[in-house]
C-alpha cells in the first residue's frame, strides 16, 4: 500500500512540475516590449498544406532589441509565414524583402503593458489550479488508503509532504509571475 501512495504522491508532484513548466512556456509567449522568438516560433504555418509551426520551416532570431528575423530554409515558404503572423493577429506587420521576413516590436503602451501583466497572472492563477487539482487527487486517494487499513499517523505525514510540494510549486509559479511582470513593466 506504501507504494501506491508514493507513487500518486509522484504523480502529483510530475503533475505539478507540468504546471510550471507549461506556465514557463506560455510566459515566454508574452510580449514584453522586447523581441523573442518564442512571439512567434509557435505560429502554424501552411507547409506543403499541412500545419506546421514556423520554428519548425525556418530560423527564428533577433537583430536587436525590437527586430525578430524569420529566414525561412526554403524561399518559398516566406507567403504563407508572412500570412500566418497576420492572421494570427499578434499586432505586428511582417516585411518581406525576398530573402527574410521582419518583425519590427512596436513599444507597448502603459495600457497594452498593464494588459500583458493581467494576462501573466491569468496564466499562473491557472497554473495555480493545476497544481492544486495534482493536490486534491493524491489527498483523495491517501484518505481512501486511510479507510482502506493505511495507518494513519502515515497518512497525516503523506498529507503533509504534500501540502508542502503544493507550497513549494505555489510560490515557483509566484516567482515566475513577479519576474514577467517586473519584465513587462519595464520601459
Amino acid at each position: 500500500m506504501i507504494e501506491e501512495v508514493n507513487s500518486h504522491i509522484q504523480e502529483a508532484t510530475d503533475g505539478m512540475d507540468h504546471a510550471v513548466n507549461h506556465l514557463a512556456d506560455e510566459l515566454g509567449k508574452v510580449r514584453t516590449g522586447k523581441a523573442s522568438p518564442a512571439m512567434v516560433g509557435s505560429l502554424f504555418v501552411d507547409y506543403y498544406g499541412s500545419p506546421t509551426p514556423m520554428n519548425q520551416v525556418a530560423n527564428i532570431s533577433t537583430s536587436d532589441a525590437r527586430t525578430l528575423v524569420i529566414q525561412p530554409w526554403e524561399k518559398s515558404m516566406l507567403a504563407p509565414i508572412e500570412k500566418s503572423i497576420f492572421e494570427a493577429n499578434i499586432g505586428f506587420t511582417p516585411m518581406n524583402d525576398g530573402e527574410v521576413v521582419r518583425i519590427v516590436v512596436p513599444p507597448l503602451t502603459e495600457e497594452r503593458r498593464r494588459d500583458m501583466v493581467k494576462r501573466a497572472k491569468h496564466l499562473g492563477e491557472e497554473a495555480k489550479v493545476s497544481i492544486r487539482n495534482s493536490r486534491h487527487k493524491a489527498m483523495d486517494f491517501i484518505k481512501k488508503a486511510v479507510k482502506d487499513g493505511f495507518p494513519e499517523d502515515n497518512g497525516k505525514r503523506k498529507e503533509g509532504e504534500i501540502q508542502d510540494l503544493t507550497n513549494k510549486y505555489t510560490e515557483k509559479v509566484d516567482h515566475l509571475i513577479e519576474v514577467k511582470e517586473k519584465e513587462i513593466m519595464t520601459v
